[in-house]
């Protein structure tokens, strides 16, 4: 595939990680088969076992990088307990891939409650019916669970759970990957300096 308007010297080049991140996301969504917004999520369980899965990226600014989940959750158990994480962005229709790191925050109420209100009903039904991550007897105990859920919200709008929110990485790094001939890769980290700004470096492929 061609690369897009934005080529290897613009991000090389660029100044500020966000910027770049909200372009290659663009790009990304109009190359990508599927969800451009899929990211690789690696937490770590209490042994300091690593944890990954895929989850979906429902926002981001200058702040960080906002995902959704039931925090008793296998990955929302290990979160809450070292309230850090990674991210790595892989888009293989463009040959790029971008890795996040840094701490983790609980997006406020408000931002939980405006997206799960924005959820397609059978969404925010399942987010009441699943037990996620936990043993699980068999299908129909969770068709069972749907069908309560359905009909106790029946009418009108259905509430947030009270362990279903919103985490932000806040990151700390953000390297950004582009595939070049021969294995020479562009590899470019922005680093969060102690102003709160950034200083970007260029590292080995």
């Amino acid at each position: 595939m061609a690369e897009s308007a934005l080529t290897s010297g613009d991000f090389t080049e660029s100044a500020e990680p966000f910027r770049l991140f909200a372009t290659w996301l663009e790009d990304a969504g109009m190359s990508e088969p599927n969800d451009p917004s899929a990211v690789a999520l690696a937490t770590v369980d209490t042994d300091g076992l690593p944890d990954v899965r895929m989850v979906l990226l429902k926002g981001f600014d200058e702040q960080g990088f906002v995902f959704y989940t039931n925090f008793q959750s296998a990955k929302g158990q290990e979160i809450l307990a070292t309230m850090k994480a990674a991210m790595c962005f892989h888009w293989k229709s463009l040959r790029r891939q971008v890795r996040v790191r840094g701490r983790v925050e609980v997006v406020s109420d408000a931002e939980a409650d405006a997206y799960f209100a924005s959820r397609p009903r059978g969404s925010r039904i399942g987010a009441w019916a699943s037990k996620q991550s936990r043993s699980l007897e068999s299908r129909f105990a969770l068709e069972k669970a749907v069908a309560e859920y359905t009909a106790r919200y029946a009418i009108g709008e259905i509430p947030r759970p009270a362990y279903w929110s919103g985490f932000r990485i806040v990151p700390q790094s953000i390297e950004f990957w582009h595939d070049r001939p021969f294995r020479l890769h562009d590899r470019i980290v922005f680093r969060r300096n102690a102003d709160d700004g950034w200083e970007k470096d260029r590292l080995y492929p």
